[in-house]
């Protein structure tokens, strides 16, 4: 009889299992996604020819991007950089990312920095009838940052940086309720760099960097509208550099960056009917992982442990890249790099090239990507270009 009994509530319960179903992608799909995803995208020629990093290379205009304490550990006194980098550039050509950045060491021990940063998805024409006069608007994103950067050490400096961001994306085609979003964001950083040191046959100096970007309120477009996460990021970075004469040297880097932002959850409903289809009276449930709606600040805390698929997917969240730079005389240099982000997590992966030229006061660098994953890098075969402009260059002596 205690057997019969066990086998009805097995038989029921294996029923009920059947009426869920599950709605969402598994862990193949689970790609962690946020709005102005813009901030992402390398947007200097050094950096993204070594594998889009720069949390923890040597001082360069640039560092604003990356790690703004790298300003009070620049031999320049100040600078101007500006880049260019065309996107989706083999189906278009007017869309783009554009930087122009200013830095300006004061003293030994501070550093001040500027920049302003802008995506263009080029022009996008409205036809309403073929006796209508096409509408055309030109969606657009922009930010603009200060940091201030502060020596703690003669080893150890730290920065914050301060950003306004504006995502103009949503169409103006007769809705009143359309409007540019906003929001502000904060980076905290921090640089090391060593003193140089004698080995065997060569000298060296290590180099290591930390930033947490992006961190700020999330935003909407409208007021019924979803709020969007920014990309907060955490960068880690560790680096070498082998002096290998008073001419010759080579820098290599390993970077590694984590979205503090929660993962999305496997959601399912009961099935009720058994058809496959959610009704409006089946509502959806959470089968594995945490609630994403949450603010910003819980869902960084949250980001490191929410992952439906435990641990192990948390570690698929991590991002890597591998960069090496050669140094002539501090006038040529030949930079190579590695990018790798997780099949499930979003599958990009490339490596990049570079180079860079200096002459006088100014640097010019160059980059170009080469994809290495089945889905297709947006900046596939794309060449970057970066223009710098060093002002009292050699004016301190930090190597």
């Amino acid at each position: 009889m205690k057997n019969k009994i066990l086998i009805t509530i097995a038989f029921f319960l294996s029923l009920k299992g059947l009426s869920q179903t599950t709605i969402t992608n598994p862990n193949d799909s689970r790609v962690i996604t946020t709005g102005v995803p813009f901030l992402l995208i390398a947007p200097d020629a050094r950096a993204a020819a070594m594998g889009d990093m720069g949390v923890a290379t040597s001082p360069d205009a640039f560092s604003q991007q990356w790690n703004a304490s790298k300003y009070v550990f620049s031999e320049n006194k100040s600078g101007v950089a500006i880049s260019y980098t065309p996107y989706l550039s083999k189906l278009v050509n007017d869309i783009f990312l554009g930087n122009v950045t200013y830095f300006n060491r004061l003293n030994d021990n501070s550093a001040f920095a500027a920049s302003f940063k802008y995506f263009s998805l080029g022009d996008i024409e409205f036809v309403q009838d073929e006796f209508s006069e096409a509408l055309v608007q030109r969606p657009n994103e922009f930010t603009v940052d200060v940091s201030y950067a502060l020596r703690l050490s003669d080893q150890f400096g730290m920065s914050v940086a301060m950003r306004y961001l504006q995502s103009d994306l949503k169409l103006n085609i007769g809705d009143n309720d359309t409007k540019a979003a906003s929001t502000f964001g904060v980076d905290i950083s921090g640089y090391y760099q060593s003193e140089e040191q004698a080995y065997n046959d060569f000298n060296g100096r290590w180099r290591g960097g930390f930033a947490i970007q992006n961190l700020g309120p999330k935003f909407k477009y409208d007021e019924a509208g979803q709020e969007n996460f920014q990309p907060t990021n955490l960068r880690l970075g560790l680096g070498f550099d082998f002096i290998l004469d008073q001419y010759n040297t080579v820098g290599v880097t390993a970077e590694f960056s984590k979205l503090l932002v929660p993962t999305p959850p496997l959601l399912g409903f009961d099935d009720t009917d058994d058809d496959g289809v959610q009704d409006a009276d089946e509502p959806t449930y959470i089968v594995s992982g945490q609630d994403p709606d949450v603010p910003f600040l819980s869902g960084v805390f949250q980001s490191f442990g929410d992952a439906p698929g435990g641990f192990k997917e948390e570690l698929q969240e991590f991002t890597y890249a591998l960069g090496a730079e050669y140094t002539y005389q501090d006038s040529f240099a030949f930079r190579a790099g590695y990018f790798n982000e997780h099949e499930t997590k979003g599958a990009r992966k490339f490596f990049a090239l570079g180079a860079g030229f200096k002459y006088n006061v100014i640097n010019v660098d160059l980059s170009y990507l080469f994809s290495a994953s089945q889905v297709q890098s947006p900046l596939e075969s794309t060449l970057r270009f970066s223009l710098t402009f060093n002002l009292g260059a050699g004016t301190y002596n930090e190597y």
